[in-house]
């Protein structure tokens, strides 16, 4: 039995939910769904370890199943020729297949009812009043949880003054608090592009926590120093005060920057914001510039955003990297950089953001040896960053398919305790030794800690933990970001599957990404959905553009089954010019 999660009466078709110790409501369900996250299922066993997760495999269902569950307001799906699909269902479901706690905790519910909005004063202690200054935000159109805003001042001799404001969480959500445990359970707000998950309910990271348009709010300043050469000077912390005068939108604001469409009426309308943001596309992109310079790593991976419109997912889009979304990039690397700064001054232990030296830089050199390209033996941040800015020149149309491969042969980043005064573990993407998260509270809980770590010193007090339970969390927030990740990854396969199940026998143009003896994989260019190729992949080759039939879809399974029908023929450098016959028929996996 599942903690906190009471057993269900199995039949061979018919499962029972029992939510409430009142009821038990006959169901006819997909057999892996997951009761524990409003979704139903036999028990499983319990797997060793801190958060039993779910172990099982999902499995296809050819034949038509519904289920319908009014006491969780579940909707009826029916399966027949996978029309009706319920993707917001399928979202619960693998929220909790990936071992997240999708529902909030009724005593979480109950205290969060209980807190009230604070009322601040200028005057108290060791609090700068900061509303008079220009602040605002940049997000996305339909962004609530609001994290920070940004602010910036000329300088002497050339430099700009930038000012960061973090939302104050841990004002609101105090340590081993029952809103704290289910923030740190989960580790983080997961967006599914079909439905939210936030980490904290949203009467908190929506309102009270959220640095929203016309509010007063407390938060915790981060200032630094942008100096001519893109160079940083790491400056003071502080609590503040702060009203956001703006909330402003990336692709509004961003087109705008790049001269594409007239300044937007949510910058025209407040009297010295044009300048203002302006100044921070300006101090951005000497940011960019220096870091670059020092062998950040530039790439691009194409991760399709679900459009959904009236419940229907109407496409796939890709979200575009702008000057807009650059700002707030570059503005957030710098103030972890200053907070890692701040906190490394004042001797107590953290959480750092590590990117290690990838160990498989011999894939990372057989790669670019492929493009005709040489890499040092000995890991180079800044010829592997070179490297990839001559591939993104040459070719842009696969350049997002050589920054996956290059992703993925790096490895993933991950949260680390560091010691005071020991050695950094560094950060080789972003060709820094010293980072961390620390700006987004309202989204991450390691956000959290760092902003309990900082207070601390502020108040002079003992740091809130222990350099052990940074460790024990650090290990337990980088598995919460992978999960999410793959929650993620997960909504996007089933929302493609959904959008593409009437054109099941059409032919796509598409690109391979990836080809292993799990299975041989493409991208569709439009839309840019993922699938596997179950037919005819014998020969094709990683970065081969080919045509393919669309064979199968399989929303509850994240399955997009394919055929190759024809590919281009590699040219010299990887060039493709001409079509091939169409190939054999391999046999299905």
């Amino acid at each position: 039995m599942l903690d906190g999660v009471c057993p269900l009466s199995v039949s061979p078709t018919h499962y029972y939910c029992c939510t409430s110790h009142r009821s038990q409501i006959p169901l006819t369900v997909l057999p892996y769904v997951d009761h524990a996250h409003s979704f139903l299922q036999p028990p499983l066993p319990i797997s060793k370890g801190k958060h039993p997760g779910l172990s099982s495999q999902p499995r296809r269902e050819r034949s038509p199943v519904r289920y319908i569950c009014p006491e969780m307001n579940l909707y009826q799906i029916t399966m027949n020729a996978h029309r009706d699909v319920d993707l917001k269902s399928i979202a619960w479901h693998a929220m909790g297949k990936y071992g997240f706690e999708a529902q909030f905790p009724a005593s979480v519910i109950d205290e969060v009812n209980t807190i009230q909005a604070k009322t601040f004063s200028s005057s108290e202690k060791d609090v700068r009043d900061l509303r008079m200054l220009l602040w605002s935000s940049i997000d996305n159109y339909d962004s609530l949880d609001l994290d920070q805003l940004e602010y910036c001042e000329r300088g002497t001799n050339g430099e700009i003054q930038v000012k960061i404001a973090i939302a104050d969480v841990d004002i609101y959500v105090p340590k081993q608090s029952q809103t704290d445990r289910h923030a740190a359970r989960n580790g983080t707000s997961v967006y599914t592009g079909i439905e939210t998950f936030p980490m904290l309910p949203t009467r908190l990271s929506h309102d009270i926590t959220s640095l929203v348009a016309g509010q007063e709010r407390m938060a915790v300043v981060i200032e630094y120093v942008v100096l001519p050469d893109g160079d940083v000077r790491h400056g003071s912390l502080y609590r503040a005060l702060v009203a956001n005068k703006a909330k402003l939108v990336y692709e509004e604001v961003g087109d705008w920057l790049e001269g594409t469409r007239a300044i937007p009426p949510s910058v025209e309308q407040v009297h010295g914001l044009k300048e203002q943001v302006l100044l921070q596309n300006e101090a951005s992109q000497r940011l960019k510039k220096f870091r670059v310079d020092q062998g950040a790593l530039v790439l691009n991976t194409v991760e399709a955003q679900t459009l959904v419109e009236g419940g229907i997912v109407r496409d796939l889009v890709v979200q575009i990297q702008n000057l807009a979304r650059s700002v707030i990039e570059e503005f957030m690397v710098a103030a972890n950089q200053t907070m890692v700064d701040y906190l490394g001054k004042a001797g107590i232990p953290m959480i750092q953001r590590v990117v290690r030296v990838p160990k498989n830089w011999d894939g990372i050199v057989m790669t670019a040896a492929l493009y005709h390209e040489t890499l040092p033996e000995k890991p180079d941040a800044k010829a592997l960053s070179l490297f990839l800015a001559r591939q993104k020149d040459r070719d842009p149309e696969r350049f997002p398919d050589l920054s996956l491969t290059i992703v993925k042969l790096l490895g993933p980043g991950e949260y680390m305790a560091l010691e005071p005064d020991k050695p950094p573990y560094g950060h080789f993407a972003l060709a820094i030794s010293d980072y961390t998260h620390a700006t987004a509270p309202n989204r991450r809980y390691v956000d959290v800690i760092n902003q309990r770590l900082v207070k601390s010193v502020f108040d002079q007090k003992k740091s809130p933990y222990t350099l052990p339970e940074l460790v024990d969390l650090s290990a337990w927030l980088t598995d919460r970001e992978k999960a999410g990740k793959k929650v993620k990854r997960f909504m996007r396969k089933a929302a493609a599957a959904v959008l593409l199940q009437d054109r099941i026998g059409q032919t796509f143009d598409a690109i391979v990404t990836g080809a292993s003896p799990k299975g041989t994989y493409l991208r569709l260019f439009t839309p840019p959905a993922e699938g596997r190729i179950v037919r005819g992949e014998r020969g094709v080759l990683v970065g081969q553009k080919i045509r393919a039939r669309l064979l199968k879809t399989d929303p509850y399974n994240g399955f997009i089954d394919f055929e190759c029908t024809d590919r281009e023929k590699f040219g010299a450098g990887q060039n493709f010019h001409s079509w091939s016959n169409s190939p054999k028929k391999s046999g299905r996996r």
